[in-house]
């Protein structure tokens, strides 16, 4: 007898409270749901702390084990996406910390105030057009990428947190717990040291830097559900 797959909610429309409380009563659609709402803006956060796609995806997925795991005590005292970026953030700076010593915010801001020789040195852009306009575009992103991975440690997050990603001063300094008087400034370090080498040509590039749809989004989402034991996915649920 051939098995009919069991049909999944739609549950896209739902807010996160919504979101909470149906993941809590075990429903597997929801768990993935929040994982497709909220997969680009944490692996970019992962990414900005451990300049590295591969450890970004470990992280990941690590941390929304944990998180799901904790997912009761939740409290809405802050927002869902500000509660697992904080979660991601500790996973990364506990993966950087394996690697080498962290460095203080004060410390690095100090640096930056007197000049570091870290500062980026982002290579000129050619006056020609490319006639391959998507290898152009792709080529584009890949400097954008290192530029942002060649800023100080301590102004990264802020400038992938608020440029990149979009989000508020009031958000970014939410889940970094900060105050915004602080955001703001380190957002303008982060941004003077950025705009010191970029062209205005490629600020139409920034929203596509780090991707993280489609195939590599459901992957890591599958992978996260396998690891909770979750039902087997809605073929064509796309990230």
């Amino acid at each position: 007898m051939q098995t009919i797959a069991p049909k999944h909610p739609d549950t896209a429309h739902l807010s996160d409270k919504e979101l909470v409380a149906l993941a809590n009563s075990g429903s597997s659609q929801a768990f993935r749901t929040i994982m497709q709402r909220f997969n680009q803006l944490l692996y970019r956060v992962a990414r900005g702390i451990l300049h590295d796609e591969a450890e970004a995806e470990d992280v990941l997925q690590d941390a929304y084990v944990r998180a799901f795991a904790a997912l009761r005590k939740f409290r809405r005292e802050s927002s869902l996406g500000t509660w697992l970026t904080r979660i991601v953030m500790n996973e990364a700076v506990s993966r950087l910390g394996q690697r080498r010593p962290s460095e203080e915010l004060e410390t690095l801001d100090r640096v930056v105030e007197r000049g570091d020789a870290r500062v980026i040195m982002f290579p000129g852009v050619l006056a020609s057009a490319d006639p391959e306009a998507v290898a152009a575009q792709a080529q584009v992103r890949r400097l954008l990428e290192d530029a942002i991975d060649e800023l100080p440690e301590a102004f990264r997050l802020f400038f992938v947190m608020r440029d990149v990603e979009e989000l508020s001063i009031q958000e970014t300094a939410a889940m970094l717990a900060i105050r915004p008087e602080t955001a703001k400034t380190r957002l303008h370090r982060a941004r003077r040291l950025v705009r010191k080498n970029l062209d205005s040509r490629l600020s139409d590039v920034l929203r596509d830097i780090f991707p993280f749809q489609g195939a590599r989004c459901a992957r890591i989402s599958e992978a996260v559900a396998a690891r909770l034991g979750l039902d087997a996915g809605a073929d064509g649920n796309p990230c």
